[in-house]
């Protein structure tokens, strides 16, 4: 297995590391995580320790794919493995979140079933002899989801201080990239789509 596939399979195993640290029950186990203040803003070790994992698996992420182009390690495998494990990573992020309380489930839906609708045109694609490639706006959805994960486990830090709402408005504008690049997805396969209708 060559570098970015193990680069790739590692931000995986991150997943469920970052699972057990989020939602972990530590009061019943007598443990008290520290908390910081800052400026009147309350932030956890908890989310301190969360932000560092997602920050390692967001690294692995833009590591795996330039390694795999500089040096020509562009597999099967990893071009099947890579978009699924940032989209397991960003979905377990908001999933957490909603379950927690802290976002409203309506971007969240919005996101879970644009990927939804790109991995069926991808599917089509692919049964075809087509290949989708990631466009503009799928690229600009992944950096805003990635960044918007990282405020809100920063409770909105340094912006809060000035009471900007910033990890909102990237929530939505995520949602809304996300939106548009998956009616471009659906366009670019609306053809195969509907050849059988």
């Amino acid at each position: 297995m060559n570098l970015p596939n193990k680069l790739t399979i590692f931000r995986i195993i991150l997943i469920p590391v970052i699972i057990l640290v989020y939602l972990f029950p530590y009061e019943s186990f007598g443990i008290v995580p520290a908390c910081f203040n800052i400026g009147g803003i309350d932030l956890s070790i908890i989310q301190v320790i969360a932000l560092v994992i997602y920050v390692v698996a967001a690294i692995t992420d833009a590591l795996d794919g330039n390694i795999a182009r500089s040096r020509n390690l562009i597999t099967t495998f990893g071009k099947f493995a890579d978009p699924i494990a940032d989209k397991l990573l960003t979905t377990t992020m908001f999933l957490l979140f909603v379950s927690q309380g802290i976002i409203p489930v309506v971007p969240v839906i919005i996101m879970i079933a644009r990927d939804t609708v790109v991995d069926g045109c991808r599917m089509m694609a692919a049964s075809n002899g087509k290949v989708v490639a990631a466009g503009m706006m799928g690229k600009l959805k992944t950096v805003f989801q990635m960044i918007t994960v990282a405020l809100i486990l920063l409770n909105n830090l340094p912006f809060a201080l000035l009471n900007l709402p910033v990890s909102d408005i990237m929530l939505w504008l995520s949602a809304l990239v996300s939106f548009v690049s998956g009616v471009q997805y659906f366009n670019q396969m609306k053809d195969d789509i509907m050849e059988s209708i």
